[in-house]
């Protein structure tokens, strides 16, 4: 999901700062949200996932020891006769039928170590390290994300902040010129219908401001969510924020720098490293052991101690289809893995070329909507004369106060949404959203 896609219904409004709350700038929004935010602590998890799985595969390249160690007591001929052999209690006069109780408490140490296993390990090893890379490019790109999702949030809210105040300039215009036409209208210059006119339209307008206070609530809840906290307040931004202009658009975008694509790159990689493990499994498996026992009996007053070492080589002759049907499996996952890449390619291609072309609309609409507000201020202004002297009518300088305000509105939009096309430019050219 893009990252602003959750915003789109949060209107242009805005809120009053908390008095004595911490400002909030965009390199301090962004540096909360990737240490606390529930989707940075995930991503985390999953890296250390995949390391833990690293860890696993190379666990062939250490020896193996372990201890065993139990206590018994039979009257079964065969396991009582090897139990006084171990013990070294054994003597002549023993019924080998009816040896009688025998009780054996045994310690084993057992020492294990792989000599070869026909490239298998180190293959497995090689696709656990590609899917531990890959899983920290993937937390990359979900901090980058986060960080693209907190930047609209907070342009969203100086957006807001900008709408609010065109949205009470509205208000007070119109406040201003309902007190002159109720003036003009108990002089008897002006009819009925057109103070009715006026009160109708100002009643609209603080509906609207009602409406957008309503809504920016939840843009600074929506703001808090992001960066995992639950605050109540208003969201209080620093006015003199350097770091929401210290980033510009990419001079040469390319998706070369993508780390989707790197990381999509590491899976296929790891796809094939997981093929060439399975494709070995008939070749055989060498391992080299030692083991050192201990057996003391109380019944007998035995004491017996002994080793044990050797190599030891296993080979898979026949499975039936299990090896053939696993190699397919793998094979199929490579492929699988490969189309993935190729899309990705496209798909980034393309939303590459829809930030560049988002980014240019937004120069243009900025660019457009600066000489649309000189005009409409000029408009408002002579037009609220006319109406004081009487040769304007309400229905004309409605319409004028209207279009004032909606080019106010577009102005804040236009503002917020260069910054925000910026950011998806920066983020889809694989530049951080916020530079280092």
């Amino acid at each position: 999901m893009k990252p602003c896609v959750l915003l789109a219904l949060v209107t242009i409004f805005a809120v009053v700062p908390a008095i004595g709350a911490t400002p909030w700038t965009l390199a301090s929004a962004v540096a909360e949200a990737q240490a606390t935010s529930p989707d940075a602590a995930i991503a985390r998890e999953r890296v250390n996932a995949a390391r833990a799985m690293l860890a696993q595969a190379s666990a062939t390249n250490w020896p193996q020891l372990s201890l065993k160690a139990g206590y018994v007591q039979t009257d079964n001929p065969m396991h009582a006769f090897g139990t006084i052999l171990g013990q070294g209690a054994f003597n002549s006069g023993i019924d080998f039928n009816h040896p009688g109780r025998v009780d054996n408490f045994n310690a084993t140490v057992t020492l294990g170590y792989n000599l070869y296993t026909g490239g298998r390990a180190s293959a497995r090893k090689e696709a656990a390290q590609n899917i531990a890379e890959a899983a920290e490019l993937e937390q990359a790109v979900a901090l980058e994300q986060l960080a693209a999702e907190v930047a609209c949030a907070y342009f969203h809210i100086r957006q807001t902040r900008e709408g609010v105040g065109a949205l009470e300039a509205a208000v007070a215009a119109m406040e201003a010129s309902h007190r002159l036409a109720e003036l003009r209208f108990d002089a008897g210059q002006l009819i009925r219908s057109e103070l009715l006119n006026l009160k109708v339209q100002l009643a609209q307008i603080r509906e609207r401001l009602l409406e957008a206070r309503h809504q920016a609530e939840f843009a600074d809840r929506y703001f808090f969510f992001l960066l995992g906290g639950e605050e109540t307040d208003s969201v209080v931004l620093d006015q003199a924020d350097a770091s929401a202009t210290a980033f510009a658009a990419p001079e040469t975008p390319s998706i070369v720098n993508r780390a989707e694509l790197q990381g999509m790159r590491r899976r296929v990689a790891a796809a094939e490293k997981n093929l060439a493990a399975v494709r070995r499994a008939r070749r055989p498996t060498v391992n080299a052991f030692a083991g050192y026992q201990h057996d003391q009996g109380w019944r007998r007053n035995g004491d017996g101690r002994s080793w044990v070492a050797g190599i030891q080589a296993e080979v898979s002759l026949f499975d039936g289809p299990l090896t053939p049907g696993r190699i397919n499996q793998a094979q199929a996952e490579v492929e699988q893995a490969r189309a993935g890449l190729r899309r990705l390619e496209l798909s980034l291609g393309l939303e590459l070329e829809q930030a560049r072309l988002a980014h240019q609309l937004a120069l243009e609409q900025l660019a457009v909507t600066a000489s649309l507000i000189e005009q409409a201020d000029e408009a408002a202004r002579i037009s609220r004369e006319r109406f004081e002297k009487g040769v304007l009518l309400t229905a004309e300088l409605i319409g004028v106060e209207t279009r004032l305000t909606e080019a106010r509105m577009r102005r804040a939009v236009a503002l917020a949404n260069e910054r925000i096309a910026v950011v998806e430019f920066r983020r889809a050219s694989g530049l951080p959203v916020i530079p280092k």
